[in-house]
């Protein structure tokens, strides 16, 4: 006895009536329509999870793109200005179990300029030996670009994109324009200095590539004239333990500082990211939802095709709760070889998409993701359990519901009725 023959009757007239049945014009019209509801749902499965996925990865890309620039944590004054005392604060900091790393550095904003072409800067003056336990991308340059900035040489590494923009590679001059200049009789003029570019680095973050330079701390100082540190960066553990470390070190350090970090420096781009997460969910469920219901016609046009066999089951004397789950057994059918083909259809195209999406470019000689505008410039995938599993539940669903209405109707078939014309 095969496995199909050993289910409930209920379950085996469901299952029949899921396949071509007789070889009727009707019936085939039915089945088809039938075909076209399991292939509306697994599209609409497989498009919410490749696009679930994508996002996920396009956040998760970006943040780990972002933290190897930033720090997890950064303490300043309110103010901007140098810390009172720098190696106390450092002091006190590392003192907490989750710091691994903490250094100090100078953070302000200037022109760069070579011939006639500037560019907006964030100049950042680190501490060479330090930095590479704040940051992932000191730590990849700690052995090759950083032992070039030294004090006093004023030399200065630039992302690839802003040297790229000034027209420059290692061994040229750019002049750093400061903003607060310096009183003359002739008024306030800016204060300007030669700097040679000692190298070029890349984060693979276009924002930081196009705008970052780094110097030594102390010609930073010597440049904005300031009297040390203007802020201390922290490396955790865990980073997403930095909100929770944040406020308590806010009350652990001495003085008044102000303490930032890595999800609240950028708190616009992360809600942003997680609305349209959300929002793209709800739209795309819709779908689903969509060619869920599209059961509702197939088992209403399958129930009026089956008004015969309905009558003659119930003066066999089935009742009108197992002819209810025959047809809920067909639409639960439908909506499970949907739904599970459309899993795995969006975790191949998931899996997958680093290759697909080059082809694709190749093939419609087109830049899908230009990195000035989205900040990568391949398409990240991240499949997560925590999307996958509600996506699939809510379509078994959707399905299920569908079939309640159209299964009770035909519980309600009235064999007398149906049988009067057959």
């Amino acid at each position: 006895m095969s496995l199909i023959q050993r289910l409930p009757y209920e379950m085996r007239l469901g299952w029949r009536y899921t396949r071509a049945g007789r070889a009727t014009r009707r019936n085939g019209f039915i089945s088809f329509i039938s075909g076209a509801s399991m292939l509306g749902i697994a599209l609409g499965v497989a498009t919410l999870i490749v696009v679930l996925s994508v996002m996920n990865g396009f956040q998760k890309d970006v943040t780990g793109r972002m933290l190897s620039v930033i720090a997890h944590i950064e303490i300043f004054t309110p103010d901007g200005g140098a810390l009172p005392d720098v190696q106390r604060t450092l002091s006190e900091a590392r003192a907490h179990p989750e710091v691994i790393g903490a250094a100090p550095f100078i953070g302000a904003q200037a022109l760069l300029a070579r011939g006639e072409t500037m560019q907006g800067t964030i100049v950042r003056g680190i501490d060479p030996v330090l930095e590479p336990g704040v940051t992932d991308i000191a730590a990849q340059m700690k052995d090759t670009l950083l032992p070039r900035l030294t004090p006093g040489a004023f030399g200065i590494l630039l992302g690839n994109d802003l040297a790229r923009k000034l027209g420059v590679r290692e061994g040229d001059t750019v002049t750093l324009i400061a903003p607060s200049g310096q009183v003359t009789p002739a008024g306030v003029v800016p204060r300007l200095k030669q700097m040679q570019v000692v190298g070029t680095f890349s984060s693979g973050h276009h924002d930081y590539d196009s705008a970052l330079a780094l110097l030594h701390m102390d010609d930073a100082a010597r440049i904005f004239r300031l009297q040390g540190a203007t802020g201390i960066r922290l490396k955790l553990r865990d980073m997403h333990q930095a909100r929770e470390v944040a406020e308590q070190l806010s009350k652990q350090l001495s003085g008044y500082l102000h303490i930032l970090d890595w999800t609240r420096q950028n708190r616009t781009w992360f809600a942003a990211v997680q609305l349209e997460k959300r929002m793209m969910f709800i739209i795309l469920t819709m779908i689903v939802a969509v060619a869920t219901f599209n059961l509702v016609s197939t088992l209403v046009m399958t129930v009026q095709d089956k008004r015969a066999d309905i009558a003659i089951l119930r003066t066999l004397g089935t009742s009108p709760g197992s002819i209810m789950k025959i047809f809920i057994v067909q639409g639960a059918l439908v909506g499970v070889i949907g739904t599970l083909g459309g899993l795995l259809l969006g975790l191949s195209i998931a899996f997958n998409i680093d290759v697909i999406v080059p082809f694709l470019e190749r093939v419609l000689h087109a830049s899908f993701l230009p990195k000035e505008v989205y900040l990568i410039s391949q398409m990240p995938s991240d499949p997560r359990a925590a999307d996958i599993v509600p996506v699939t539940l809510i379509s078994l669903l959707l399905a299920f519901v569908a079939t309640i209405y159209p299964s009770w109707r035909a519980s309600r078939v009235n064999p007398a009725e149906a049988l009067r014309y057959e």
